[in-house]
């Protein structure tokens, strides 16, 4: 198995709990980058707020990371959009180098004193356009898989900015994220492809429970393959 290259944590950000403009709905989607040392423990990153904890958050949803790579394509696909810089878009980590494409279920890494593991997808939700001002951001991300993940935390410990994000392991029949993205947004994906996911080492269990329901679903009815 060949590990991902260190890349450095370029930004860690932290939110409070405000209203989005024009919305009623409250929103920690706007963070505020971090200069020092900041806990890390199962719920996430000392500080950090989550309006909806049914959606955000919690031991399975603990850390977020937004590639950088992600921000400049958003950028020339939506030229009039704000916050499309790192901390933008709700994620608590920033780094270039690690994509979809590098990074898989179930991968694990050191950050700082913490130990972290891949453990989802990120889904992205209506909050994105109203940050942005712009429709059409958050179905773009979700259509072109470029969401980021969230990490669970194995160890708790402290990061800041500047560590490297090291990787340490990868279990075998581990799935890529744009791998298990791209199957996600089939209309009709192989049960085989489906059970592949539904198995991927370290994922989330409520993943895992959506996964075998759309199995069960698709042979069900006719035409399943």
């Amino acid at each position: 198995m060949e590990l991902i290259a260190p890349v450095i944590v370029a930004g860690i950000f932290t939110g409070r709990i405000r209203f989005l403009p024009g919305e009623s709905r409250g929103s920690a989607i706007a963070k505020e980058p971090l200069a020092g040392h900041c806990a890390i423990d199962s719920e996430g990153l000392a500080g950090d707020e989550h309006a909806d904890p049914r959606a955000h958050g919690g031991p399975e949803k603990a850390v977020h990371l937004f590639p950088v790579e992600h921000y400049e394509a958003l950028a020339l696909a939506f030229p009039a959009a704000r916050h499309l810089s790192p901390g933008g878009l709700g994620e608590n980590l920033s780094t270039r180098g690690i994509t979809e494409n590098e990074a898989h279920i179930g991968d694990i890494f050191v950050l700082g004193t913490a130990r972290l593991q891949i453990a989802q997808p990120r889904t992205p939700c209506w909050k994105i356009d109203a940050r942005c001002g712009v429709e059409g951001v958050a179905a773009h991300v979700a259509g072109h898989g470029i969401a980021g993940w969230y990490f669970r935390v194995l160890a708790p410990g402290e990061c800041v900015v500047g560590d490297a994000l090291i990787h340490l392991e990868r279990p075998g029949g581990a799935v890529s994220l744009a791998r298990f993205n791209r199957a996600l947004r089939e209309q009709r994906p192989s049960l085989q492809v489906l059970d592949l996911l539904a198995n991927a080492p370290g994922l989330a269990p409520d993943w895992a429970r959506k996964i075998r329901e759309r199995i069960d679903w698709l042979q069900r009815n006719q035409g399943a393959k």
